[in-house]
């Protein structure tokens, strides 16, 4: 699907790459049909089977009329790597858990810029109007300043020209947007990541019978060790 994007390509191989397409495709189908059987009812309990028989169905929607800008969504067919390689959907399943607390980080975050635009907006905005005359342009500016795009040459020093203690406002800005609120969400998210990872505790039923049986052998053994206990300390004998 990338090499169909290179004109180049086509017109070379054309024919071949949207053979091979097909290909793929079919055996989508065929693996997704094979589920359907197989599971039945079952197959609609799990997220994944219904993600890729969106991904397969997106695929066979026809390539005309109004249906041709649902048809360019086939290139998510390689997101199926996501359930065939364990490991890449335990990544998943971790982001998908750690969202409750990742919503809480991005309120946070939301309510801190936009304290932070309006400060910007009433300090360099009547300056600086191109990149802090509204909230609006305060916002996108300081998202820049947050991932650390161009932020000093560009927008910092630029400032600073004219408001010298510029610097008070950007570098409190960047420790707390860059270095603190970021990180939170790396740590939500490894430590989603670890409790998945750690197996829940069996419950009794589950029990394999080796361990049952050794509980058994043991409780036999502290029997007789009473037992030889007791005949090596025998009581008092009566005298008649």
């Amino acid at each position: 699907m990338g090499m169909e994007t290179d004109a180049g390509l086509m017109l070379s191989f054309g024919p071949g790459l949207i053979l091979i397409d097909k290909l793929c495709l079919m055996i989508f189908v065929v693996e997704l049909c094979i589920k359907l059987a197989a599971y039945r009812s079952l197959f609609w309990r799990n997220g994944w089977n219904i993600f890729d028989f969106a991904v397969v169905a997106v695929a066979l929607i026809p390539g005309a009329g109004v249906w041709a800008v649902l048809r360019s969504l086939r290139v998510l067919r390689v997101l199926r790597l996501l359930t065939v390689i364990p490991y890449l959907r335990k990544v998943v399943a971790a982001f998908l858990h750690s969202i409750p607390g990742l919503s809480e980080v991005v309120m946070v975050m939301c309510i801190f810029f936009y304290t932070a635009a309006i400060l910007a907006t009433n300090l360099f905005g009547h300056t600086h109007p191109e990149w802090f005359g509204s909230i609006g342009k305060s916002l996108f500016s300081l998202f820049q300043i947050m991932t650390l795009e161009s932020w000093s040459m560009s927008i910092a020093r630029p400032v600073m020209e004219i408001h010298p203690f510029a610097w008070a406002f950007f570098i409190p800005l960047i420790t707390i947007a860059t270095f603190t609120i970021l990180n939170l969400f790396i740590g939500i998210i490894v430590s989603t990541m670890q409790e998945l990872s750690i197996p829940a505790p069996k419950k009794p039923e589950e029990i394999p019978e080796t361990e049952a049986t050794l509980d058994a052998m043991e409780a036999q053994l502290t029997k007789l060790r009473e037992q030889l206990a007791q005949q090596s300390h025998p009581g008092p004998r009566s005298t008649h």
